[in-house]
């Protein structure tokens, strides 16, 4: 297959990305418009930039950072930037309660949607998408600890934000 151009290998990149893509667009968005329209602009950039595209074997990272970029200069324009005081994004004991309590999907994408976007890409990337952590420092182009740790913090926000007051008692005192 060519990947310098043609119709075989944007066809061939939409067959095997377009539904990861299109979760992270939404879990990133928060919106099904906007998930569509994202997915449909990176494949349209990566149409217009395969070229840039040296090695086949990375066109899956590619085509999440054309995304996210799009995301970001989208969001850039609307001047939409939210933002959680740092302390919201405290530390909190990694032990769960068991049996894991179910989550509300519309809660944990309000949640999501309430992460600046330094926490929620990786956290996206790494639990809904599978990259490593290396993937995500390459992808993000901050070191490997940076990812580490605003993983952590992330996790830790969400936790607070959709467990019950209860559960949340209950992994302090596990932590301890």
């Amino acid at each position: 297959m060519s990947w310098f151009g043609g119709k075989r290998a944007i066809q061939q990149l939409v067959e095997d990305h377009y539904a990861p893509l299109y979760r992270f667009a939404y879990r990133l968005s928060g919106s099904l418009q906007e998930a569509e329209d994202l997915t449909q602009e990176a494949f349209c950039q990566a149409q217009a930039k395969l070229g840039q595209l040296r090695d086949p074997a990375k066109a899956r990272s590619w085509l999440f950072s054309i995304l996210r970029n799009s995301f970001r200069q989208k969001h850039r324009s609307d001047k939409r930037q939210q933002s959680l005081p740092p302390e919201a994004l405290a530390e909190v004991p990694d032990r769960l309660p068991d049996p894991l309590p179910v989550i509300d999907p519309a809660k944990l994408q309000q949640a999501l949607a309430e992460l600046p976007e330094d926490f929620r890409v990786p956290l996206l990337l790494f639990y809904f998408e599978d990259f490593s952590y290396r993937e995500i420092a390459d992808q993000l182009q901050v070191p490997l600890g940076t990812v580490m740790s605003r993983l952590a913090r992330a996790k830790a926000y969400l936790r607070g934000r959709l467990l019950q007051p209860a559960e949340v008692v209950l992994l302090e005192s596990v932590g301890e």
